[in-house]
Order: structure tokens, then C-alpha cells, then sequence
């Protein structure tokens, strides 16, 4: 007897439904490696921080003063990872924070109170940007060079106006400030404004179509450009927001210091290069990212006041952000070669 022939199988190509994955493996799937390694970096210092000097390195007054000086140069960091993101570099963010500061603390700018100076360090730090943009986007200099030249100019500028002497802050609603009275919930206000550049710099350079742009930029400036991107004109906009974020870290500075000099600001476009390079901005551009570059701010502050605490020679500390940043360079390449 004939058995009977069942009908063929068609397969129907969908793949059968399977469980979710769960939701930690979802965490760690999306973790940036280079991110939580900054972390382990971070929580290595403050371990032996705590160990070397626990009394004083722990105390809610030092950890303060921590975020405090990792504020001003972490708000310039922001502005200087857009820049290097693009594929751009400005050296000059240390001189515009210098400039803006003298600038706002001379006499005549302290008689129009606490909106005089903010004025005032914001619309010269955007000055100084506009112009760096004018000269890289539309003048065709390369950005060393261009930058270059408004880190000498605004250094010789910002000594004229002072004549080498410190320009003393005597506006008290800005002194007050950086007294203890008027820390919310044990916060600084120079935090609260880093924590919100931080925010707004994050959502600006991933959620957003300038953000995307800058990337793309960055990537490849010609396919940017048939793609329709004015390249010009996003790089003069790179270059102001530069701008702006020197002058909100010159009126930080004013708060923190009480005074405007002409070495303020001395090295800052190193140490933010710097940060953004551990925290995984490619310096070629292409690739950028706020929180990396917050991250490697804290560490080389960290550092320092580490340093500071131990009696520590400040060559050596030198050395030690110099390995830093090879090490963070030589991981990149690694990591690009293998991509």
C-alpha cells in the first residue's frame, strides 16, 4: 500500500522569532569601549588620590575646587572638539580667553556691571572667532597659520590693554559667584554652566543637522561639499562657536580668579587639543565626541591637583599628561587600522 505524500515545505524566507536579548547585554552592546576605559582611567586617580592623601584629596571642599578648574578649560575643550571634529585645530583659544578677560575687566567695561563684562567677554571671544573663521573658510589659510597669527596678535593685544599689570574685578554680583554662598547644593556655579555647555554641546554635535554636517565635514570635505554642504560656511560657524565657548571660559575665569591678566589662559589651546585626543576626537577630524573629551578634561585635572597634593615637581606631571597622550594617540591608530 501506497503510503500517502505529505504536500512539500515552502520555506517562506522569515526568520523565526526570537527573545529579546537582554536588556544589560543591550547596555554593553552600546557601551563605547574608549569611553568606559576613560572611566577606569578616572576612578584609578581618584583611588590613588584617595590613598595618597585621603584626608585632603576626599574632602567635598577639594573635589570642588576640582571641578571647578575643570570647568573653564572644559568649556573651551567643547568649542575646541567641534573645531578638531571638522578637521580643523585652533591654537589661538588661549590668547582669545586672555584677550576677553582684560578686555572685560577694564574700568570702563566694570561701570556697565555684571551685563558689561559678560558682554563684553562673549562679544570678543566671538570677535576673535569670527575672524579666524573669515580667514580659514573663506580667506583659504590653513587653520595653523591663521590661528597662529590671533594667538600672537590677541597675546600682544591683551598686554597693551593691561601694560603687564592685573586688571583687579570689583563687580561684586560677578565676585559672588565664586563665594561658597552661592553654590546650589553644594555645586559651583562655573559647574553648573560647564555641565550645561556639556548638554548643549552633546545635542548639538549628535543630535542635530550642524552636528552631522561637522562630521561630514570633517570626513571628506569635497563629498560634504557635492553632497551640498556649504563647507565655508560651516567652518566660519565652527570657528565662532570656538569663539563663543573662549568667551564664556574668560568670564568663568573673572569669576574664579577676580581679575583679568594677560597670561590667562597660558597653554589652554594644549590642554584642550589634549583632552579631546584621549577622549577620542580624531585629530585628523571626522570623528568627535563631548563626553570623551569632558572625561579627559577631569582626568588631566585630576592629575594635577593629585600632583599638587604630593608635593610633586611639575616636569614630572609634565611627563606624565605627555605618556598620556602618546599612549591615547597610539590607541587610535591602533584602533583605526583594525576598522
Amino acid at each position: 500500500m501506497t503510503q500517502p505524500v505529505s504536500p512539500p515545505r515552502y520555506d517562506s524566507g522569515k526568520v523565526p522569532a526570537t527573545a529579546p536579548p537582554p536588556a544589560w547585554r543591550t547596555l554593553v552592546a552600546r557601551a563605547d569601549v574608549r569611553t568606559l576605559s576613560l572611566l577606569g582611567v578616572l576612578a584609578v586617580l581618584i583611588v590613588i588620590g584617595g590613598v595618597t592623601k585621603p584626608d585632603e584629596f576626599l574632602d567635598t571642599r577639594n573635589l570642588q575646587l576640582v571641578l571647578t578648574q575643570a570647568s573653564v578649560i572644559g568649556v573651551v575643550t567643547v568649542g575646541m572638539t567641534f573645531v578638531i571634529t571638522s578637521g580643523g585645530i585652533d591654537l589661538s583659544v588661549g590668547a582669545i580667553v586672555a584677550l576677553a578677560s582684560v578686555w572685560a575687566t577694564t574700568v570702563a567695561t566694570q561701570e556697565y556691571g555684571f551685563a558689561g563684562i559678560l558682554f563684553t567677554a562673549v562679544a570678543v571671544g566671538v570677535g576673535c572667532g569670527l575672524v579666524n573663521g573669515l580667514l580659514v573658510a573663506y580667506g583659504g589659510m590653513v587653520p595653523f597659520i591663521a590661528t597662529l597669527a590671533m594667538l600672537a596678535s590677541a597675546r600682544g593685544l591683551a598686554l597693551q590693554i593691561t601694560d603687564g599689570r592685573t586688571q583687579i574685578a570689583t563687580v561684586d554680583s560677578v565676585l559672588s559667584l565664586g563665594e561658597r554662598d552661592a553654590y546650589v547644593l553644594g555645586v559651583p556655579p562655573l559647574v553648573l554652566v560647564f555641565a550645561v555647555v556639556t548638554v548643549i554641546g552633546w545635542l548639538v554635535l549628535n543630535r542635530t543637522t550642524f552636528g552631522r554636517r561637522t562630521v561630514a565635514v570633517g570626513g571628506n570635505a569635497e563629498a560634504a561639499r557635492l553632497a551640498g554642504i556649504d563647507v565655508r560656511r560651516q567652518r566660519l560657524y565652527l570657528y565662532l562657536l570656538s569663539g563663543l565657548c573662549c568667551g564664556i571660559a574668560a568670564f568663568l575665569l573673572i569669576i574664579l580668579a577676580g581679575s583679568g591678566q594677560n597670561t590667562n589662559g597660558n597653554l589652554y589651546e594644549l590642554d584642550a587639543i589634549a583632552a579631546a585626543i584621549i577622549g577620542g576626537t580624531l585629530l585628523s577630524g571626522g570623528r568627535g565626541t563631548i563626553t570623551g573629551s569632558v572625561l579627559g578634561v577631569l582626568i588631566f585635572t585630576t592629575i594635577t591637583d593629585i600632583f599638587a597634593l604630593n608635593n610633586l615637581q611639575s616636569d614630572v606631571q609634565q611627563i606624565a599628561k605627555g605618556a598620556i597622550i602618546v599612549a591615547a594617540v597610539l590607541v587610535q591608530r591602533r584602533t583605526a587600522s583594525t576598522t
